[in-house]
């Protein structure tokens, strides 16, 4: 397992969580979230897309609404979406959108 993760192979999550500024409307959130879905169909290391609203009741979301999950098959895989050029003209235009955002990449670990 040590040798794998050390290569850059196995899954490898990519997590973004985003507060949007207020001026965002819903029709533009719903433009921006489909645009977000859709890379899946265009970038080929992006295995899936899932995403979310905050529904915790602890209040620790530090001003956090929204979570995206993205499953890649590799860290080179997460290299080549970051490069992608659909990639990178949708992530201009969302990061264009949000007042903060916190961004994690992480290999899923089974404790059994």
């Amino acid at each position: 397992m040590a040798a794998e993760a050390a290569s850059g192979g196995g899954v490898v999550k990519h997590i973004l969580l985003a507060k949007f500024k207020d001026e965002v409307t819903p029709e533009r959130l719903d433009q921006l979230i489909r645009g977000y879905a859709a890379l899946v169909n265009v970038v080929p290391s992006m295995k899936a897309f899932h995403w979310g609203t905050d529904v915790s009741i602890e209040n620790m979301h530090q001003g956090f609404t929204h979570v995206f999950e993205s499953t890649f098959e590799s860290t080179e895989g997460i290299k080549e979406y970051i490069e992608h050029p659909e990639h990178v003209k949708f992530a201009n235009e969302f990061l264009a959108a949000l007042e903060k955002t916190l961004i994690i990449d992480y290999k899923p670990t089974a404790v059994n």
